[in-house]
């Protein structure tokens, strides 16, 4: 039988009067055991009208007594088979074998016609389509925002009786929807695919609910409550959101609502309609170390004024093969600063990491890994990576911590309008911790906000190779401008190179040597 007490027998028969559903009315007499929503629509409504009528459980099946005969009840709480005038009425609960029945008033049939397992059997086909990996799974459910109003509306109903009886109930003590939902339909769906369905999980399975013929329920708050709705941005997007709604019922006076809106709920002829299940898992984070041997690749893809530059870039080139691989939708890339198109990235690397947006593949071993770094290096001459492994999330952080305190090394072809010899160059060796002003360049001050930065050149050498070109070294601080502190960038940086000499300079060709961040962990070759 059902956790009932006689203080629920009242609130039943109001809620039965009113055109709820079985599992409506155990949310609303509190009921907290799972198990009593798993039952199914015939077992719970005979338990219901057993327990209302003060006799055991009817023995008939659903073709003895079809559910879509209304039940009246005497004075005496017992149920008759007449219909006579004025006599209370139990509206019928929705059955499996497909016999006429009303719509909850509440619910609008979600916790009817889609707690059953052929609709989990539904979802599980979708969720086994997909071919997700995953280990657990979280059942997420949305519902149309006018079930608020109906609950509160039907809360307003009851709330008399609850009153009279002196029971203590808050409105925040009935079971919500979606909890009754869950309970009924997790369990089952976990069962199918073979996973436990916990609170928290990296896989979601997410199904929704709408109910167009009641749009309108919501409609009377915004006059009632304006302060509570704000036009969206998206015009397509309705202002009535669950939050605003919730905001608009716990602002708004029980006598306003009773006067714009009718308690109980007025029926409906048609029930909820199932969205398209989805599926989504949290990314996954890949990193490593990446070189640049063209002066023709930007990092990332090069579009100006809608237009493409370049045909591809460092990132197109490194997150195809992973993006095939661990099968997920997109991705974000970010790395420890970056290289103008112009530049190459020598030495050990750039660091770079990955976020791959909701992938179907996780499990791979580092062999699997270690053959799609290969993957990457073979697919073009342009970059190599290396120490491609998986990370978390929170690693992610150890690229970006303290990058401005890190260093980088440079090597740049220098030419210079006045004849020069090794001697006139050695002093810039002498050169220790050179402390410059950078005012945002002009080439990327359509991106970037006017500032001036201090930088820190820490060393610098030089090779002379002819009267007008020589080779020049520098450890810097990261995110030192190093084209715009050779020739000056019209004197924005100072001091520059150009002061220095005492002539005029310029950077044919630069190339990053290394990026002193110690992360990720190296890997063995």
């Amino acid at each position: 039988m059902l956790p009932l007490k006689e203080k629920d027998r009242p609130i039943i028969q109001k809620l039965l009067d009113a055109g709820c559903c079985g599992r409506c009315i155990l949310r609303f007499c509190c009921i907290g055991t799972q198990s009593a929503y798993r039952l199914s629509n015939e077992d719970l409504w005979k338990d219901l009208h057993a327990f209302v009528s003060n006799t055991e459980v009817a023995s008939q099946t659903p073709s003895d007594d079809p559910p879509s005969k209304r039940i009246k009840l005497d004075s005496d709480g017992k149920a008759d088979g007449g219909e006579t005038e004025g006599v209370p009425m139990v509206t019928a609960e929705p059955t499996a074998d497909g016999t006429e029945s009303s719509v909850c008033v509440v619910c609008l049939g979600v916790l009817q016609d889609f707690c059953n397992p052929s609709f989990t059997k539904k979802i599980s086909e979708v969720v086994k389509s997909e071919e997700y990996q995953f280990e657990s799974l979280v059942l997420s459910v949305s519902l149309p925002a006018q079930l608020l109003v109906r609950e509160h509306s039907c809360w307003l109903h009851i709330k008399k009786e609850v009153r009279e009886k002196s029971m203590c109930l808050d409105k925040e003590d009935v079971i919500q929807v979606k909890e009754a939902f869950k309970w009924t339909v997790q369990s089952m769906l976990s069962e199918t695919l073979g996973v436990p369905a916990v609170m928290k999980s990296p896989f979601e399975v997410a199904v929704g609910f709408i109910h167009p013929d009641t749009d309108a329920d919501c409609h009377f708050l915004a006059e009632a409550c304006s302060d509570c709705f704000h036009t969206s941005k998206n015009k397509e997007r309705s202002v009535f959101t669950r939050m605003a709604v919730v905001k608009a019922l716990e602002k708004i006076t029980d006598k306003k609502f009773l006067n714009e809106y009718p308690s109980p709920p007025a029926g409906v002829k048609t029930a909820c309609v199932a969205q398209e299940t989805t599926c989504l898992h949290l990314s996954t984070y890949v990193a490593g170390r990446y070189n640049k041997f063209s002066r023709t690749l930007p990092q990332t893809p090069w579009v100006i004024d809608g237009e493409r530059r370049m045909e591809s870039s460092v990132e197109e080139l490194i997150a195809a093969p992973l993006l095939t691989a661990f099968k997920c939708e997109s991705f974000n890339f970010s790395s420890s600063g970056r290289e103008d198109v112009d530049v190459r990235t020598l030495g050990n690397g750039r660091p770079f990491a990955m976020e791959l947006l909701n992938p179907h593949r996780l499990k791979f071993n580092k062999m699997e890994v270690r053959q799609l770094q290969e993957e990457i290096n073979q697919s073009s001459d342009k970059i190599r990576i290396r120490d491609l492994q998986l990370v978390t999330r929170e690693a992610m952080g150890h690229m970006k911590e303290g990058e401005e305190d890190k260093t980088k090394s440079y090597s740049a072809l220098i030419w210079s309008q006045k004849a020069i010899t090794e001697e006139d160059i050695e002093f810039i060796g002498n050169i220790k911790d050179l402390e410059i002003a950078q005012k945002t360049p002009l080439r990327v001050l359509h991106r970037r906000p006017l500032a001036v930065r201090q930088r820190v050149i820490h060393t610098m050498s030089t090779s002379h190779l002819n009267p007008h070109h020589f080779t020049l070294q520098l450890r810097t601080q990261a995110g030192t401008y190093i084209k715009e502190f050779v020739h000056g960038d019209f004197g924005r940086t100072k001091p520059n190179l150009g002061e220095l000499m005492k002539t005029e300079v310029d950077i044919l060709e630069l190339d990053v040597e290394s990026v002193d961040v110690d992360w990720p962990p190296a890997i063995p070759e």
